[in-house]
């Protein structure tokens, strides 16, 4: 990790930074930017990952947050924490591309981890991959999360979703027990 750069910090989303949350997932997974971390899916699909309307209903909805990560002054990462029941649910992951591989992923989501533990008392964390994304699954295993083999269509035909580069995308579940 990058030890000349200030501490991160954490904070709930607020309307004014939708602007900035939207380019920052945008950057991370699609078009070339995208291309210099290794989250991207710019190989698998193009067009848009999410929207303003997208980002504010997460920011909004009432058993949900977006929880921003800032260094310096400058938004570096989001991800989404949702209370659904006994588990919460974890999404919209992103890190600046710039970062990428810099330790900052595993930190933000055993943040995202221990709060959704102390704030809603989960006892699992739930959240849905693309499931051709091998590297990003087998990331996501090295942390502690397991493949279910319960799998989700991706929605064909929705471009608010992106377009599909293959015709053989569906998300797979994956779950860690917080404990």
């Amino acid at each position: 990790m990058d030890t000349t750069a200030g501490p991160l910090t954490y904070r709930d989303a607020t309307d004014t930074d939708v602007d900035a949350l939207v380019a920052l997932v945008e950057s991370a997974y699609r078009g070339e930017t995208s291309r210099a971390g290794w989250t991207t899916e710019a190989d698998i699909l193009q067009g848009q990952r999410t929207d303003p309307q997208g980002v504010l209903d997460v920011v909004k909805a009432p058993d949900s947050r977006l929880l921003t990560v800032e260094r310096d002054g400058r938004i570096v990462a989001c991800c989404q924490l949702e209370h659904r029941g006994a588990h919460a649910y974890f999404g919209m992951f992103a890190v600046s591309p710039a970062l990428q591989g810099s330790g900052l992923g595993k930190a933000i989501i055993a943040e995202a981890e221990r709060r959704a533990r102390e704030t809603w008392g989960v006892t699992e964390m739930h959240m849905t991959v693309i499931s051709v994304r091998e590297d990003l699954i087998a990331w996501y295993e090295r942390r502690g999360y397991r493949r279910t083999g319960e799998m989700t269509p991706f929605p064909y035909g929705d471009e608010r979703f992106g377009i599909p580069q293959r015709d053989d995308l569906q998300f797979e579940l994956l779950v860690k027990p917080l404990v």
